[in-house]
């Protein structure tokens, strides 16, 4: 029973030319000579004419050999042209050298009649070897442990569930490391179809990436890889080509339809509820792509619980709203309509009464309750399952997609063609022992200094344009002060919804959204010019360095509003005669001070403007930007017959999938776990956005991979790389976070520390609140600076006579021996915040730690699947060799024997029975 059933082919290395015979190669950058349409590239096979072959054929022009890479170029007849046609010729005979077969389109036949395609083609020789050099894992044996599958009610989860075929198009194999020395050892049905599409693209990418473009005699090291070829414009493109439309199946029997299946099944979005097939996403476009996916999944799928009892607290904020005893005594005409404030900025801001605050007061109530600090609480339990589960999901893909010790892999085996090219140094790999490329250790630490000095300096960029935005707010809240003066300093055309905290809250967050997009925009740029330059090994390094580089800049970026509204902003004031200004008693910019209410909502408007704004740019630029590329770069594509319209020039109009793609996808997601953590106390609602949101980003993502891009080159990863490790930190720090959002930026500790022993009479009661929280101030004692404008006054201010004016703060009264310093209240309320911060710290700490403790981080059944395929790869190498031998020890000595041993063990493993003969 032989199981190589795969064709004996003449694998002669040929070049195909166009039918048109008078083009010749030295025209259309090829050394080698054309053929002409009736030569046929194969003996036994005769070539397809263009006009008869499918419009989604993957195959070259005999029907047979499939086309696993396409590149493309253009006519340049400028002395630079010249150049870029000798680079392709010498590039062109490598790959031959290689092993490669190439056949190219004439640009007489391309929709646009200027194009060339070459098409590839990697022979079984070829992927055998380079899948032997990677160490691509492929099936030996049919997966004999029973899977476990998890309790579920079926007829809840059927209306979830996929089809059986999409969510697992492969049978469940024991995989080892392709040998091609042992080729009778793995399950080879046919060699054609062995390695699947996204393998092969691979391999051919991983050539295309090391091959040089210099002559023999030149040995120019620099001079190497596509992708110099496509960044000095020899080639205009690289890619792999899609199986099929995504909107129809394709006719060829022999070619896959998973585009389609994936259009179907997933990118629609009326599939939101649906499960995502993760086994053809991996399938179609490599692992890489499919955890990034698993882990998008995974993270919305966990939202849901957060978004459910962000919405509960929510509710309870609402349901409470009548009981906020507070805002009642704010917005009582005898109590807040009695109460005269200081004037909140100098000069141009007036007295004015408590209750103009009233709506604001209310508004904070639904994010400021008791509802609040059990929400921090539990997003921080929250935070650990998710990262906990999330390892388990991780470890149990790992197995499942063959990823298991693929990092070391990945660092001895795939070294950056950039890394090898400007290496020049060698030395002993103590692991490989084969002489490999490194850079000196002074060279590392000047990259290294140069690299960190840059990211220190946009950093301190972005907090100077915070603090650009923070003077902003200072001088600006004075005029709108003075044009909301009338009224209780409340716009009269809005009514009183607005007042000049709201207005120039939402101003100046509009702003610093606008100066976030425009400073992301330009450090991409310097991220990953200081990344080039700093030379990383492996890919895998370079994704990381990069990571770090981009989440640093991205969380000073995003967050360092959210941070001065919840930590800075109302702290730092001083009180009446005595005001902190900013910049020094220099400048007239008084530090901002806090609602009555408090800071809180101010940081809810922030979060949600910039949150929102985010997610709301994001999507544009992703569904919306490349749709209008590819409608632009493919209208000319419909004035052409269907036929002509081949499978390359419709991938050709795609927009292309940067190796950085995912690196922004995944940036996006994690900049959105920071604002549903670090400041979810001050929006419960925050979760239920992201959750929205990621159902949309879900199916967008999808529909853009399907639809919009060109196949991106598979790639293989283990997990999300360093994105776990900042998750991991967010975590951490947002437990922080909240603690002090909760102890400072809200009123929740004051206010307890209130009832419990401040409150008057024998019962707790939180009336008489209000009028406890402010401290007193003598007019009379106002210095000349701070004085308002006599025109800026109200007109009751005028018509009365008031002697004192109340600011937000703990201080004893005019008069007292210690006038104007603090009181002891106000140490007990600093004490309590102290406190509370430092038992929730531990609270959530402990559970976290001992829920991440409780659950393992590797699934018990998946540690013995990894066992079980390690015990049968030793098992049936070693029993592999040893009938090898005997074999040979037989036919030495004379002996006969009826049945290959190999075979014998191939059918074993198959459990398939059968006689030698």
């Amino acid at each position: 029973m032989n199981r190589l059933t795969g064709k004996n082919k003449d694998e002669t290395l040929i070049e195909m030319r166009s039918p048109d015979d008078s083009h010749s190669g030295e025209d259309n950058g090829h050394s080698f000579p054309s053929m002409s349409s009736g030569e046929s590239p194969l003996p036994g096979l005769s070539e397809i004419d263009k006009q008869k072959q499918s419009k989604d054929s993957v195959y070259f022009r005999d029907g047979v050999r499939r086309i696993d890479f396409v590149l493309s170029y253009v006519d340049d007849q400028t002395k630079d042209g010249e150049k870029k046609l000798e680079r392709r010729k010498e590039f062109e005979a490598n790959l031959l050298k290689v092993g490669l077969q190439l056949e190219t389109e004439d640009k007489s036949e391309s929709d646009d009649g200027k194009t060339y395609f070459l098409k590839i083609h990697t022979p079984w020789e070829v992927l055998a070897t380079y899948a032997d050099v990677l160490k691509i894992k492929v099936p030996f044996k049919v997966n004999d442990i029973p899977s476990h599958q998890e309790m579920t009610v079926k007829c809840f989860s059927k209306p979830f569930r996929l089809p059986e075929t999409v969510m697992n198009p492969e049978p469940d194999y024991f995989t080892s490391p392709f040998d091609k020395n042992k080729i009778d050892f793995f399950l080879i049905d046919n060699k054609e179809t062995f390695f699947p599409p996204s393998t092969r693209n691979r391999i051919v990418y991983y050539i295309l990436a090391r091959c040089p473009y210099y002559k023999e005699e030149h040995k120019d090291k620099d001079k190497k890889g596509i992708k110099r070829l496509l960044n000095n414009g020899t080639y205009t493109a690289a890619f792999p080509l899609h199986d099929c439309r995504y909107w129809k199946p394709s006719k060829d029997s022999n070619c896959e339809s998973e585009r389609y299946n994936l259009y179907k099944y997933w990118a629609r979005f009326f599939r939101f509820y649906k499960e995502q097939p993760l086994n053809l996403i991996r399938k179609y476009y490599g692992e890489k792509i499919g955890i990034y996916f698993a882990w998008l999944g995974f993270y919305t799928e966990m939202l849901t619980y957060a978004a459910v009892v962000g919405l509960i607290c929510f509710i309870y904020g609402l349901f409470t709203y009548d009981e906020n005893v507070w805002s009642q005594e704010i917005c009582n005409p005898e109590i807040g309509g009695q109460i005269v404030m200081c004037p909140l900025c100098d000069k141009k801001c007036g007295y004015w009464k408590l209750n103009s605050t009233c709506e604001s007061s209310w508004q904070s109530n639904l994010f400021d309750n008791v509802g609040t600090v059990f929400f921090a609480i539990f997003m921080g339990i929250w935070v650990t399952l998710f990262l906990e589960f999330w390892k388990r999901r991780q470890a149990r893909l790992e197995y499942e997609w063959d990823l298991v010790d693929f990092e070391e892999e990945q660092q001895q085996l795939q070294l950056r063609p950039e890394y090898e090219t400007k290496c020049t140094g060698r030395r002993l790999n103590r692991i490989t022992q084969e002489m490999e490329p490194y850079l000196p250790i002074t060279s590392q630490c000047a990259r290294f200094c140069l690299s960190g000095t840059t990211v220190l300096f946009w950093m301190a960029l972005i907090i100077a344009s915070m603090i650009g935005v923070i003077a902003y707010r200072l001088a600006v809240y004075a005029a709108f002060s003075s044009i909301m003066k009338e009224n209780s300093t409340k716009l009269q055309v809005v009514g009183s919804l607005i007042t000049p905290q709201l207005a120039t809250s939402v101003t100046a967050s509009c702003i610093n959204f606008v100066i976030i997009m425009v400073l992301n925009f330009l450090y991409e740029r310097v991220a990953i010019w200081i990344t080039d330059m700093e030379i990383p090994k492996t890919h895998l390094e370079y994704e990381n360095k990069l990571t770090m580089k981009m989440f640093f800049f991205q969380f000073v970026n995003y967050y360092s509003s959210c941070f001065y509204v919840a930590f800075f902003k109302g702290k730092f004031v001083g009180y009446p005669g005595k005001y902190t200004y900013m910049f020094g008693g220099q400048s007239n910019l008084r530090n901002e001070e806090c609602d009555p209410g408090g800071c809180l909502i101010e940081l809810t408007t922030q979060l949600v403007i910039v949150m929102a704004g985010k997610q709301v740019w994001g999507n544009i630029q992703e569904a919306l930007v490349p749709w209008l590329w590819n409608w632009w770069g493919s209208r000319k594509a419909r004035n052409h017959p269907e036929s002509l319209y081949s499978r390359w020039e419709q991938d050709h109009d795609l927009q292309n999938f940067s190796q950085l793609g995912l690196f922004y996808e995944y940036l996006e997601m994690v900049i959105q776990f920071g604002f549903i953590t670090l400041f979810v106390a001050s929006f419960p609602l925050a979760p239920l956005l992201a959750l929205l949101n990621n159902i949309i980003e879900v199916r967008v993502d999808a529909w853009k991979f399907t639809t919009q891009f060109r196949r991106p080159v598979a790639a293989k990863a283990h997990s999300i790389g360093a994105w776990e490790e900042i998750l991991n930190g967010v975590a951490i720090l947002s437990v922080v976070t909240n603690a002090f959002i909760v102890a400072f930026t809200s009123d929740m500790i004051p206010r307890l520390v209130y009832y419990y022993a401040y409150h008057p009479g024998d019962s707790p009661t939180m009336e008489g609140y209000i009028n406890n929280s402010l401290s007193i101030y003598e007019i009379s004692q106002f210095p000349e600076h701070n004085r308002p404008d006599q025109s800026e006054n109200p007109v009751w201010f005028n018509e009365t006579i008031i002697t004192t004016c109340r600011y937000r703060d703990y201080r004893y009264p005019p008069g007292h021996k210690r006038e104007y310093s603090h009181s002891m209240q106000f140490w007990h309320i600093l004490a309590a915040k102290l406190a509370f911060i430092i038992i929730m710290e531990h609270v959530v700490f402990v559970v976290k730690f001992f829920v991440a403790w409780m659950i393992p981080d590797v699934p018990s059944e998946v540690k013995a699947r990894i066992k079980r395929e390690r015990y049968l790869i030793q098992e049936y190498l070693h029993n592999y060799e040893v009938e090898k031998l005997k074999l040979q020890l037989s036919q030495s000595n004379g002996g006969h024997v009826q049945c290959d041993a190999a075979q014998i063990m191939a059918a074993e493993r198959h459990q398939v029975l059968s006689e030698c003969l």
